[in-house]
């Protein structure tokens, strides 16, 4: 049973839900105002996702406001849920959300990785080749996405004007090689169509926790449930 955000400019929850009941969860969309007021509510649920839009505008920066509202009003909650190993998923502006709250890429641990504009300058919305990098991903999100594939990429729509993984300055190769050896790289971009890019940690498009359970990606695969015929 997932609990899906919802509230002021959060605007991909109704996708996000019919990705999940076409996984056959059970789905209950509930405002960010209600869960704030009763955040026992969470107690309820099995999953959490954090859809992607423009919650509360993106005033203060890309999440900021909705991961500091969930740091006052649900911070002892949520703690509850990542420590019974409760799956969450955070999709672009909740990918955003998650890094700020501190929820990756290691629950608790001072923040090492953000998202920062795109280097194009501008919103991007166009459609992404993703891969599976060198190493074994922990993720339990994507297991078995690549089953019996040794070079697979598949598309997905990405829109975003803060999508660029940036890593603490100065340390940006350790914490990147850190990262890969712990299997917390789920998925990168192609080669071929990842966005404009200086540096190797730039082609990263998703992370997760070590536990491979918070999961955050900036693409967006509720925006791509059916295909067309």
């Amino acid at each position: 049973h997932f609990l899906v955000l919802a509230g002021d400019g959060i605007n991909c929850e109704q996708e996000t839900k019919l990705g999940f009941e076409n996984a056959k969860a059970k789905v209950t969309i509930i405002h960010i105002n209600e869960l704030l007021e009763r955040p026992k509510l969470l107690r309820d649920f099995q999953g959490l996702a954090f859809p992607g839009g423009f919650s509360f505008g993106d005033e203060l920066g890309s999440g900021q406001v909705l991961a500091l509202k969930c740091k006052q009003g649900l911070k002892d909650e949520l703690d509850r849920f990542v420590e019974k190993e409760s799956p969450i998923i955070g999709i672009c502006n909740g990918f955003q959300t998650l890094l700020k709250l501190g929820l990756l890429p290691i629950p608790g641990e001072k923040r090492q990785v953000g998202l920062a504009p795109n280097r194009e300058g501008t919103f991007q919305n166009y459609w992404v080749k993703l891969k599976r990098p060198q190493s074994k991903s922990v993720c339990h999100w994507t297991k078995g996405l690549f089953d019996g594939e040794t070079d697979c990429d598949f598309e997905l729509p990405l829109r975003n004007r803060e999508g660029r993984i940036t890593l603490l300055k100065g340390l940006e190769d350790q914490i990147y090689e850190n990262l890969l050896k712990n299997g917390q790289i789920p998925l990168v971009y192609s080669d071929e169509l990842k966005p404009l890019s200086l540096f190797k940690h730039e082609t990263i498009a998703g992370l997760c926790d070590p536990k491979g359970l918070i999961f955050g990606l900036m693409p967006h695969p509720e925006a791509f449930l059916f295909e067309a015929t």
